[in-house]
């Protein structure tokens, strides 16, 4: 009784309820099964009653001591203006730092780990730091899938197993709005299950193996009541129908009224008229909401509008094909607005917002009324439950079809169906409520109608265990069978889909300052975007068409005759326009606006489809955060942006200096990356820093700089061993597994005994004990493409501990140092090498045979999970000495 009391106290305080406030009785519900052990994989629950509480029943339960993964992976596929998930977290964050007992019982040494892999909240690698520690991740399912199948985008090479390995363990992906990316669903099914498409194992290939690597677990969150991919589905019973706040919701009152069919191009002024109307000509003081298919269209619904209210009310847009900075400006308007769910304040004029699909999911939007055309009907539900979600008042919905060559399509008909089978009020409306909608799925031939009226789900192609094996090679820059992941995570697209492109704004790009400018090294590429690469806060994802159109026409602009001299456009002839990233960090091409001009349109709509184009922020063309040709002024680079009272969320700066500016240290700042922009004379007088936040370097490559302090090597590997066993006892590891992990840790970075490593990273006086970390940026043509973990292996293959391990174990602890910065997958570098020719490149041969084994053992997940234990415990070590390390060892 004890247990359930305070299972029930810590649940009411981590949904933020007022003292003496209850849960719904779901949420009590499956904080139980989730103690008791039974983790449901689907959970459907009308729009309104909270799913993304699902956050805080998990930590509860695990704070509890249940059974449930430590990383909480939260799934939202649209990048919303309000990221409603990140402020839950953010919540439990705070509620978890005032509770004493909560974070002793999560053996939390320090705050929740929140990372965000999407919007303003960017990721700032908080969740890679201790595999050990609970950790809540949330991000679309581009960011999280292609983290998952070992292609992180984004992501170096080096650091995408890191990442796949926490997804792919010991997790719990929640998929919010599971129907919108049914093809994710059944690919994370069946990385849950065990099995690909063949029958074969993507985990342990032992049950002893499979019980030391903690599973991933899936859980679906949809209100169209689809059958889950994995296990079963839990919704409401009849203790959550009689509560009065659930009956309230699900009998919110949506007087649905479905109008004449008006052809496509009268739709906009249609729902502009029918918009006015509801609000008695701008008499009445309410906020209504106008939905609408295409951007266009809602751009025009709005003029008209603006037209009809003359100086009465407010129009708002909310549209996708604008940056993320824009649309996190936007959240605040809509809170002010108060369009955000449980807003509780009367409007004092009457508001309407304008919104695309931008607004169906992802966004807690609420509004008295709404006005919206005909579309499939999965986002017909999502539409009607951005209306009236409390249940406060009475809601009215126009709904209005539009058609396209005087034809009403198959899907629309069906639609119609459904909406004339929901319950009539008196006056003969449609009954929208989320009761009635739940209803409608009982009916006899309903399911077969919702087919028909719902969105297809696109064709994807199966998982199969040798694609996930040629995806984990990241060591391998090219590879026959590695596809792209994306028909992985969204289907095929369709043939008549526009492909699309992401723009973002900067003031520094990764190009030389040297006569005419030449893009960065290949290396110096992958460092530069692994260290500063585009924040989804920055980015604009449209349509390529309109990108190119928009590009030549900025292009036009700054190269014509006279617009330099006024000031406004300081590019030279030759200045680089852009960069345009394709499928990896160094496949880059320059653009310069000659480039642009002179290219044909099939060569530039082939660089541009599916590409980031990051271009110079004094290019300007963007305006509220959308494309504009004609707009002149440098656009704002978003990781430059905040005040003093405001500072940016932005967890790196990049800037330029001088050599004496690039030594001096920046407190609470660790240079991550310095590139050379300007040389004199063959010296380098200009660099291009890229420098990140002390307390967010988890996932820091070595290589790019120097450590803030100096650091004897004996030192590091033993503070790396001593955090490898804590890491190991939060994991509960058996003693073997923690023995093999600790000797990994302790020997893993014996290779930079060599003088070559020293020398190149300016260790002081060679007679002294070797260096393991040194300040200032290391000479890598000395190394001469030498790599320590390659040279810790003849160290570790002799060393008493690692004979001592059982022969399974010692073949995984010897994987472990060649791979703990991203290599031996299954390659690694052997120049530079200090044994013979023959003989390293017999090593390599065993290190990439030894990897086949032990992935075929372990599964590709399970050995990315082991290499990102020793991953973390040295990073946790390294930044350790940053932080307090003794100089002198």
């Amino acid at each position: 009784m004890k247990i359930h009391l305070k299972a029930e106290r810590w649940l009411a305080e981590s949904l933020g309820l007022e003292v003496g406030g209850t849960p719904f009785p779901w949420q009590s519900r499956l904080l139980n099964e989730l103690i008791s052990g039974r983790l449901p994989g689907a959970l459907d629950l009308p729009t309104g009653l909270g799913k993304t509480s699902v956050m805080a029943i998990w930590l509860v339960a695990r704070a509890l001591g249940a059974s449930v993964p430590r990383r909480m992976v939260y799934v939202v596929d649209r990048r919303a203006v309000v990221d409603q998930a990140t402020g839950v977290a953010e919540h439990l964050r705070a509620w978890v730092a005032g509770e004493a007992e909560v974070q002793k019982a999560l053996g939390l040494m320090d705050t929740l780990p929140i990372s965000t892999l999407r919007g303003q909240h960017v990721d700032n690698k908080a969740w890679l730091a201790d595999p050990s520690m609970p950790a809540i991740v949330l991000g679309t399912v581009d960011m999280v899938g292609s983290r998952l199948l070992f292609s992180g985008y984004g992501v170096s090479s080096k650091m995408r197993p890191y990442h796949a390995g926490l997804l792919g363990v010991d997790a719990l992906v929640v998929l919010d709005e599971a129907h919108l990316v049914r093809p994710f669903e059944l690919l994370i099914g069946q990385i849950a299950t065990g099995n690909d498409c063949n029958g074969q194992l993507l985990r342990a290939d032992a049950e002893s193996r499979a019980n030391t690597v903690p599973q991933l677990r899936v859980l679906s969150l949809s209100a169209t009541g689809q059958h889950p991919v994995v296990g079963r589905t839990f919704g409401l019973d009849a203790l959550d129908r009689a509560h009065p706040v659930v009956q309230e919701r699900l009998g919110a009152a949506k007087r649905l009224t479905l109008c004449q069919e008006v052809s496509l191009k009268d739709l906009p002024n249609t729902l502009a008229k029918n918009a006015w109307k509801i609000s008695a000509e701008g008499t009445k003081p309410v906020r209504i909401i106008v939905f609408v298919n295409s951007r266009e269209h809602a751009k025009t619904v709005k003029l008209l509008l603006d037209k009809l209210r003359g100086t009465v009310g407010q129009t708002e847009l909310f549209v996708g094909g604008r940056r993320g900075f824009e649309r996190e400006e936007a959240a605040r308007r809509l809170h002010s607005l108060g369009y955000i769910a449980g807003r509780g304040v009367p409007a004092e004029q009457p508001i309407f917002l304008i919104a695309t699909s931008a607004g169906e999911v992802g966004v807690d939007l609420d509004a008295e009324h709404a006005v919206c055309d005909l579309v499939a009907w999965e986002r017909m539900v999502q539409r009607l439950g951005r209306v009236n979600r409390r249940g406060w008042g009475e809601a009215t919905v126009l709904v209005v079809p539009a058609i396209r060559d005087d034809a009403i399509t198959p899907q629309q008909v069906a639609a119609i169906e459904l909406l004339q089978a929901l319950p009539r009020y008196r006056d003969g409306s449609i009954d929208a409520s989320p009761a009635a909608l739940q209803g409608l799925r009982t009916q006899d031939g309903s399911q077969e109608v919702i087919e028909r009226a719902s969105t297809p789900a696109p064709l994807h192609p199966p998982l199969s265990r040798a694609l996930v094996d040629a995806w984990s090679m990241t060591s391998l820059e090219d590879h026959s069978g590695r596809p792209e992941v994306e028909p992985w995570l969204r289907g095929w697209a369709d043939e008549e889909e526009t492909p699309q492109t992401t723009v973002v704004w900067r003031t520094h790009l990764p190009v030389t300052e040297d006569g005419d400018g030449q893009l960065f090294t290949p290396i110096d590429l992958e460092l530069f975007w692994d260290a500063a690469g585009p924040l989804l806060s920055e980015q604009l994802q449209t349509e390529m068409p309109q990108v190119r159109d928009w590009l030549i026409k900025r292009a036009q602009a700054v190269s014509s005759p006279g617009v330099s001299a006024d000031g406004r456009y300081p590019f030279r002839g030759r200045d680089a326009l852009a960069i345009v990233m394709r499928n990896s960090p160094t496949d880059c091409h320059l653009l310069r606006a000659e480039d642009v001009l002179n290219a044909f349109k099939g060569d530039l709509e082939r660089l541009l489809s599916g590409a980031t184009l990051m271009v110079d922020a004094r290019l300007g063309g963007l305006a509220s955060g959308l494309l504009s040709t004609d707009t002149s002024e440098p656009a704002l680079d978003v990781t430059e942006a905040g005040t003093d009272e405001l500072p940016s969320p932005v967890p790196f700066k990049v800037t330029r200096a001088d050599s004496e500016g690039l030594l001096l240290p920046l407190k609470g700042w660790r240079t991550e990356a310095s590139l050379a922009l300007q040389r004199d004379d063959g010296d380098v007088s200009v660099w291009l820093v890229v420098r990140s936040r002390v307390e967010q370097m988890a996932g820091s490559e070595e290589g790019r700089s120097g450590a803030q302090r100096l650091q004897l090597l004996g030192e590091h590997q033993k503070w790396t061993e001593e955090t490898a066993r804590r890491i190991a006892q939060g994991l509960d590891l058996p003693a073997e597994y923690t023995e093999m992990l600790a000797v990994a840790a302790r020997l893993h970075d014996e290779g930079k005994r060599a003088a070559r490593w020293q020398r190149a990273f300016h260790a002081p006086d060679q007679g002294q004990p070797p260096y393991a970390k040194t300040i200032g940026r290391p000479d890598v043509a000395l190394l001469d493409g030498y790599r320590h973990e390659f040279g810790s292996l003849p160290y570790a293959e002799a060393h008493e501990r690692v004979n001592a391990l059982a022969p399974e174990l010692r073949k995984l602890c010897l994987h472990l140092i060649a791979a703990h910065h991203g290599s031996a997958r299954p390659l690694i570098r052997i120049q530079g090498a200090a044994e013979p020719p023959s003989r390293a490149a017999q090593r390599a041969r065993e290190i990439a045979l030894r990897y086949a084994e032990l992935s075929a053992a372990w599964g590709p997940w399970g050995l990315a999970w082991w290499e990102a234990l020793l991953r973390a415990a040295d990073q946790q070590a390294s930044r350790r000495n940053d932080e307090e390390g003794d100089t002198n060892g």
